[in-house]
């Protein structure tokens, strides 16, 4: 895919829409996350830091579940979060407070590309604790 197609695709986005969506590959169960195919010419995926601890709790391949728009960047594909609670972290509001404090004032708005990170971005994001608020 072009990097203009990719862009006309983000722009197309809003954090929080809702997507039907196929597990189509649950690489590593507990390690990275899992595929979805949510019926675009790019991929998403959701990252094990919003999934269940335990990989038992996950959805599988072939599972259909709705997915929500959680970040798009420059890289092609779709970060998704679990519409689903029991696809979710246990403590994901907690996580979401810590993580991306303004998700909720995000639903609804235009995915935007935030462009390369700045330096003190890319500490924060090595950090333990996590990514600063904003970032995915």
């Amino acid at each position: 895919m072009s990097d203009a197609e990719w862009a006309r695709i983000r722009r197309g986005l809003r954090f929080g829409q809702v997507f039907e969506g196929i597990v189509v590959q649950v690489p590593r169960p507990g390690a990275i996350g899992i595929f979805v195919d949510i019926g675009l010419s790019v991929g998403g995926f959701v990252d094990v830091l919003l999934l269940p601890e335990r990989s038992d709790g996950w959805p599988v391949e072939g599972a259909v579940a709705d997915f929500e728009v959680w970040w798009a960047d420059s890289r092609q594909q779709i970060r998704l979060k679990p519409s689903d609670s029991r696809y979710l972290r246990s403590d994901f509001t907690d996580f979401v407070g810590r993580v991306r404090p303004h998700w909720s004032a995000e639903v609804g708005r235009p995915v935007r590309d935030p462009g390369p990170l700045a330096p003190d971005e890319v500490r924060s994001l090595l950090r333990s604790d996590g990514p600063p608020a904003g970032c995915p």
